[in-house]
């Protein structure tokens, strides 16, 4: 037993000093830039850190991929239910907090996706891990079956359901089908999954992830956060666009990105709806979204349902700005979505052209570092939007010539 009386304090400060250290030792310290948008002129904004006064910027990294967050429609729902019945929602759904501006939007949703009911959540986050950890606990002996560059949220919904999990390669149906033929043919089964991979821009086999899980008697559940707003007819995302929503047993989204506002949901049939909304805690003891949040992405989602226009202005401009930066040498990964990754390689060398790109040039673009993507695959992840013209984009592909050269960095083979 040890004595308390000569055993030397913890030094806490000590440790989480050191916690910080390694972080800035591995050159993945995350700096948080100081700025503010421009509304009604994005990707316009001001920037405060490290000047006297705002400098103006050209913000490059927005996940408001459609600028909804700045569209008059979207603004003046806001500002309507602000007026209409205040600013909080009084607190969780089973309590104060459950609006008829929630009811509405869960039915939009629901809606959109094709699915019997639709569930709101803080944060797509949230939505991910409250869904899987509470789904898959439900059922006695799931196993769980994840692809390896799934979300952190999904990682730890899956981790905290307590389940058995099996990863499988990236988009590989094979390996897939490998694991699912090993397990119990009995036994209770779940595949999860993205639709579009943020980092890398690619997309889901999604018709063949259902072919196995109809061979294997699997559910599914595909995370669209970054499709929902973007593909489709009426912005359903790549399910819609491929015509499968109807295959897929869960359908996660976001409200924070293509909807430009704040907030996750799921759509589903309603039992399972009803399940997720009874026994998730995640959802049970959150205080729901306020209802001047939830008026602002029912504009938007109403909106983008009957317009096209913001959807066919990003998927321009990204495939204008990769075709620029591939011409110029430039390491852009080529793909078929509105994510342009420009690789690194090395944290330290990301951070630096980040740091010049902001201080010379007026360009703001976040370093994506590990433990968001693995070590050794650090990039630039640039997500031009209806309102990069190609003045911008032409700037923006001069400027990473130039600090590419100037940091002797390597350029695409």
């Amino acid at each position: 037993m040890t004595d308390t009386a000569t055993a030397r304090p913890v030094d806490y400060s000590r440790i989480f000093t050191q916690a910080i250290d390694r972080l800035h030792a591995e050159g993945r310290y995350r700096v948080f830039i100081d700025i503010l948008r421009n509304k009604g002129a994005f990707p316009n904004a001001r920037c405060f850190a490290g000047h006297n006064g705002p400098k103006p910027i050209t913000v490059w990294c927005s996940n408001d991929y459609l600028a909804m967050g700045q569209h008059p429609k979207v603004i003046a729902a806001m500002e309507e239910a602000l007026h209409d019945v205040g600013a909080g929602s009084g607190g969780t759904r089973n309590i104060g907090g459950n609006t008829h501006y929630h009811v509405d939007l869960e039915a939009e949703l629901a809606d959109l996706h094709g699915k019997q009911g639709a569930l709101l959540f803080t944060s797509g986050y949230v939505s991910n891990e409250a869904t899987l950890a509470t789904l898959a606990k439900l059922l006695p002996g799931c196993i769980v079956f994840s692809d390896e560059l799934n979300h952190a949220s999904m990682i730890a919904g899956i981790r905290n359901s307590g389940c058995e999990k099996r990863v499988f390669r990236h988009n590989d149906l094979a390996h897939l089908e490998e694991l699912l033929a090993a397990e119990n043919p009995a036994a209770p089964k779940l595949i999860a999954f993205e639709s579009v991979y943020s980092m890398e821009g690619d997309i889901a086999p999604i018709a063949g992830v259902c072919d196995l899980a109809d061979k294997y008697n699997a559910l599914t559940y595909c995370d669209e956060v970054h499709a929902v707003g973007m593909y489709g007819p009426r912005g359903g995302g790549i399910t819609e666009r491929e015509g499968l929503a109807d295959r897929i047993t869960i359908i996660e989204g976001t409200l924070g990105k293509a909807f430009g506002v704040m907030g996750g949901y799921i759509a589903a049939d309603q039992t399972i709806i009803d399940v997720i909304r009874s026994y998730a805690p995640g959802f049970i003891f959150t205080t729901s979204l306020s209802p001047v949040l939830v008026a602002g992405v029912l504009a938007s989602v109403r909106h983008l349902k009957a317009s096209s226009v913001e959807r066919d202005g990003q998927q321009a401009a990204a495939a204008t700005l990769k075709a620029m930066m591939a011409e110029a040498g430039l390491p852009v990964l080529a793909g078929e979505t509105h994510i342009v990754p420009l690789m690194v390689g090395d944290p330290v060398k990301a951070k630096k052209i980040s740091d010049i790109l902001l201080a010379e040039y007026g360009v703001y673009v976040q370093p994506i570092n590990y433990p968001t993507v693995p070590r050794g695959t650090e990039r630039l992840r640039f997500t031009p939007g209806p309102a990069h013209d190609e003045a911008m984009m032409r700037d923006l592909t001069d400027a990473l010539v130039e600090i590419w050269g100037r940091l002797e960095l390597r350029k695409a083979a």
